[in-house]
């Protein structure tokens, strides 16, 4: 094989030209550079988010490149607003054939001082918009015929769970078994349910909790020794949303952590 027919290949491969995207929760600093690495490889990108300015933002970096963007102010804890980025996806470019289930947020408050509050907003944001965002786009891919992917974000505190964040870990926790079951129930229509479970990528929702003696610990824990860079996560997305390389893959957590998830003593 010439070098000129390994790089059709590769492209040929990775290529997500003509795919739109949805990312939920896309303003986020993560799932913002996960979108433009989508975009970079050729999709036209939806960015679903709470804070209107951010995915406002996001949508222009992507013009920026050359892709076709969109921006949803959405509360993607509410099914309502995320049928209606359904529609304005639908109305602007035709269809959907990936979905990055991103919006998430995190607490450290100690076990007998969550409030039910509390418990219920981080399971509503990490958890609910996962069911809830599966349930609408799913289906719109179930019923397209077209088959597609949907990759949701997992985390290193999923199991085992990690100390000072109990209602992130359940939340989480809940997040692999829909990716697994899902995987399952959509494997006939050709949608295939993976998860991408990062390590640790500091961004704000995360640093207040990083103490000097936790990030030691975290530390310790990985062999390479550092944390991940966002760009970093690129790879596992392109990877997961092509139908083409990873044609084969569903029902898989995939490690991005530096080796966190293999560290026992």
């Amino acid at each position: 094989m010439s070098s000129a027919e390994a790089h059709t290949l590769i492209e040929d491969l990775f290529s997500l030209a003509g795919k739109t995207a949805v990312i939920i929760g896309g303003g986020g600093v993560l799932a913002g550079e996960i979108a433009m690495g989508l975009a970079g490889a050729g999709a036209n990108v939806v960015i679903a988010d709470l804070n209107e300015e951010n995915a406002k933002r996001q949508a222009q970096a992507i013009r920026d490149l050359g892709r076709k963007a969109l921006a949803c102010q959405a509360d993607v804890t509410r099914k309502a607003d995320i049928q209606r980025v359904l529609e304005a996806t639908l109305a602007n470019f035709g269809g959907v054939e990936i979905l990055l289930n991103a919006a998430g947020i995190n607490s450290g408050t100690p076990f007998f001082e969550i409030e039910e509050a509390e418990w219920q907003r981080i399971l509503d944001v990490d958890l609910r918009s996962v069911f809830l965002a599966c349930q609408v786009f799913g289906k719109a891919m179930v019923d397209s015929g077209k088959g597609g992917s949907i990759i949701n974000i997992s985390s290193a505190s999923s199991d085992p769970p990690l100390s000072k964040v109990f209602t992130y870990s359940v939340a989480k926790g809940g997040v692999n078994q829909i990716t697994k079951f899902l995987a399952r129930e959509f494997a006939p229509s050709r949608v295939r349910v993976n998860a991408i479970q990062p390590g640790f990528f500091p961004a704000e929702q995360n640093r207040k909790l990083l103490t000097e003696e936790r990030v030691a610990s975290i530390m310790n824990h990985t062999p390479m020794r550092r944390y991940g860079a966002p760009s970093e996560l690129i790879g596992a997305a392109v990877y997961l949303a092509s139908d083409k390389a990873s044609s084969f893959v569903t029902g898989s957590i995939v490690r991005v952590d530096g080796g966190f998830g293999a560290m026992t003593i």
